[in-house]
């Protein structure tokens, strides 16, 4: 039902900037949490930024506040998450998640997004 593509990404050198993007279809994108998560090779996918279904309010992780930014436009059924000034700490797959209809905004945790874009690589070089 609820599908999700991303797309962007892609190798940048150290300071640089990417914009990924995320088109979701199959339900009330407006209604929907929408959040960014990221896992690198071997480690836990940790959680980096989420926008409300309500007033677009965003909450982000200590590790890229004041970098990265997350935005979206229901028209276009897309959220975005803009990194600044990349870190080659931020090399990771980037993963765009939907939450529930009405659901919490502003969760961190993986089990509050059941629904996962299929990745996007994100390879920052020294």
């Amino acid at each position: 039902q609820v599908q999700v593509r991303q797309s962007g990404g892609g190798l940048v050198r150290s300071g640089e900037s990417l914009k990924l993007s995320c088109v979701v279809h199959g339900n009330t994108f407006e209604a929907y949490p929408m959040a960014w998560f990221r896992q690198a090779p071997g480690k836990d996918r940790l959680f980096v930024a989420s926008i409300s279904w309500s007033d677009g309010t965003a909450w982000y992780a200590d590790f890229m506040r004041e970098r990265f930014t997350i935005t979206k436009d229901d028209a276009e059924r897309t959220v975005y998450l803009q990194m600044n000034n990349l870190k080659p700490e931020d090399t990771a797959v980037y993963y765009c998640a939907v939450g529930r209809q009405y659901g919490n905004s502003r969760s961190a945790e993986r089990s509050d997004y059941p629904h996962w874009g299929q990745g996007t690589q994100v390879t920052v070089s020294s």
